[in-house]
């Protein structure tokens, strides 16, 4: 037909349902699925987005969690070092206890030896002076 020629060249068409468009069926149906495409890939990509939001959450809880651990960690290792400290100190405390109570037994033990010698000594100068 002439006229569809004309309106064709001056780049009007007529689509399925006969309303007249600027762009051709062609273009028009391909504006479209380019249209869907796109929908399409900016769902796919706000999807992508909450999942990677979602592993970013994830992960920067782990590692808060695994910084906490570390930080009891070496808390629980400075509080072994310093219980060990403590022990050694009063093991070195209770080693001189016992080396003063070792010289206080020698002392005590001399001094008891002496009396008992000082005891026999007077029994003896007793029983010399009860018998004369």
């Amino acid at each position: 037909m002439i006229s569809d020629d004309i309106l064709t060249k001056a780049g009007l068409h007529f689509d399925e349902v006969n309303k007249l468009r600027v762009l051709d069926p062609e273009s028009s149906q391909q504006t479209s699925e380019l249209k869907d495409e796109c929908h399409e890939f900016v769902s796919k990509i706000d999807q992508f987005q909450k999942l990677v939001g979602s592993f970013i959450t994830m992960t920067d809880e782990i590692a808060k969690e695994v910084e906490n651990e570390k930080m009891k960690a070496i808390g629980s290792r400075n509080m072994l070092k310093s219980i060990a400290k403590q022990r050694e100190s009063q093991q070195q405390q209770l080693k001189a206890l016992i080396a003063e109570k070792k010289t206080q037994l020698e002392r005590l033990n001399v001094q008891h030896q002496s009396l008992r010698k000082q005891e026999a000594e007077q029994r003896e100068f007793i029983d010399q002076f009860s018998a004369a």
